[in-house]
């Protein structure tokens, strides 16, 4: 059996050789050169040179070598990495029709079966109609309006578990922001125990960060046609233990997906739906298969210190004592708003994400063939000393105008992506950020924790996820921490404990 499997591997090498072989040999002929980049290895090209922790700040050091746009060649694959919002915007803002489309991703995106949500969708006709469904809901701050009590009322839910149990923060946080999603979604409100809905979002999200993430697996790494020779291999086969995680996992998305919508369709039936992002799109229309399925899987698409001081005497003045602040409080309080855009700075959720053009592309003379992979490093984009001054600084002071000088660049033209490829939950991630802080802020002091008499400094140290070295799609989680979160007085102990339906 063993020998099998060293068989099937050393057939999937030759194979991707011949491969890049022969793209060698018939590549279009083109005066244009490639932009500069770190010396490959023959055949295998820069394979070794992509870490598989943070590897924005490698792309970050290439930026400063070799420029705005440099490049790679990894087995045969050509990647370009980008550096700086201008050259960013120039190609993924302006040539948005080529620059729009998405790499197959053999094991997340074609065998998990997350090749039908958003993100992973590849340019064409289906992903215009996600984005269309997306625009006419949810795709400005004036139409998100309606379901700013939502995002209220489970704020106001976390400020009671918070309270409770400061030390899951964290829990708390991911339930409330589940809540939010499920609720704007499918009118779906989460129960505090027992929550099947939640659970079943839970269980999607920590296989695909096991398995679609962190899994090391022979298909990762495969590129097409290579990848469907592979994940035509049966579950049996030495070597494709990876086909039955895949299929465990699509089952449960599928669940995921099809459960709070037949509830939706169930309460609608029923005349008892509440208002929400599905019933929105299926009310009063008879939708084709292809509407239909745009519908199911749109929705579950979204499913995926400072001196606060000076932020809460900000709340102070406009709401006062007797009050939480509202979405109606936010053009007045822009210390609030400052630090939301840091947050969003600071610890880009994000830090690189890669598009795929579907034309060859000369752009500042450089050549940029068909298929290749484009990635803009966000991290540092976010973090340039040119754009930010001292940038590892959390100083949400920046983005205020102060003594004659402008506030620095808003974080969030870049942190949400480019393009067509924008996210279309952007303002939803928004509000979500501004309301959490703002709320938390005016009844929380939070402080570093104390133990044996010692203020424990949490570490920065954000971690990492690369799908394989074909797939630069990373997302940054801070590390665990503990802190100190307390009442700030007994008024805002009362505001905490009141009714929250």
């Amino acid at each position: 059996m063993a020998t099998l499997t060293v068989v099937t591997l050393l057939y999937l090498c030759l194979t991707g050789i011949g491969v890049y072989l022969m793209k060698q040999v018939f590549a279009k002929k083109n005066h244009a050169s490639y932009p500069p980049g770190p010396r490959g290895l023959p055949l295998v090209g820069n394979i070794q040179d992509i870490p598989h922790v943070k590897p924005w700040l490698t792309f970050a050091e290439w930026g400063k070598k070799y420029g705005d746009i440099s490049h790679i060649n990894v087995l045969g694959q050509h990647i370009f990495v980008l550096n700086s919002v201008k050259t960013a915007m120039e190609m993924l803002d302006k040539k948005s029709s080529i620059y729009s489309d998405r790499p197959i991703v053999p094991m997340s995106g074609e065998l998990m079966g997350y090749g039908q949500t958003l993100p992973y969708l590849r340019y064409g006709e289906r992903f215009r109609l996600f984005r269309k469904n997306f625009h006419r809901i949810i795709g400005s701050r004036a139409a998100l309006v309606v379901y700013h009590p939502i995002e209220e009322m489970e704020t106001r839910r976390f400020l009671k578990r918070a309270l409770a149990k400061p030390d899951n923060l964290q829990t708390h946080i991911r339930r409330t922001a589940g809540a939010i999603i499920l609720r704007i979604c499918y009118g779906y409100e989460v129960k505090e125990d027992n929550e099947p809905f939640f659970d079943l979002a839970e269980r999607a999200i920590y296989q695909f960060s096991r398995y679609g993430i962190y899994g090391d697996f022979i298909v990762t790494s495969c590129r097409p046609p290579d990848y469907v020779l592979v994940a035509k291999l049966p579950e049996w086969f030495p070597g494709a233990g990876f086909k039955r995680l895949a299929r465990e996992c699509r089952e449960t998305l599928e669940e995921a997906a099809a459960t709070p919508y037949k509830f939706v369709k169930d309460q609608m039936g029923a005349g008892t739906a509440l208002k929400s992002f599905s019933s929105d799109l299926l009310k009063d229309r008879t939708l084709t298969a292809e509407e239909e399925h745009a519908v199911k899987w749109c929705a579950v698409s979204l499913s995926g210190g400072s001196d606060t001081k000076k932020a809460q005497a900000e709340i102070d003045a406009v709401a006062g004592p007797d009050r939480l602040p509202s979405f109606a409080d936010r053009p007045s309080l822009p210390y609030i708003e400052a630090l939301a855009q840091e947050v969003l700075r600071w610890n880009v959720a994000i830090p690189s994400i890669d598009h795929c053009i579907t034309e060859d592309d000369i752009h500042d003379g450089y050549y940029i063939p068909k298929g290749s992979l484009i990635i803009p490093n966000m991290w540092f984009m976010l973090n340039d000393p040119q754009t930010y001054a001292n940038p590892s600084e959390f100083n949400p002071e920046r983005f205020l105008a102060k003594d004659g000088k402008e506030p620095e660049t808003d974080p969030r033209t870049v942190c949400f992506g480019f393009g067509r490829r924008l996210c279309p939950g952007l303002h939803l991630a928004d509000a979500s950020i501004w309301i959490f802080t703002a709320m938390s802020l005016a009844v929380f002091d939070v402080s570093k924790v104390v133990e044996n008499g010692v203020e424990v400094t949490p570490e920065v140290d954000p971690s990492s996820g690369l799908i394989s070295a074909l797939d630069i799609h990373t997302r940054s989680h801070p590390k665990a921490f503990k802190c100190s979160i307390e009442a700030r007085s007994e008024g805002a102990l009362m505001l905490i404990q009141q009714d929250t339906h």
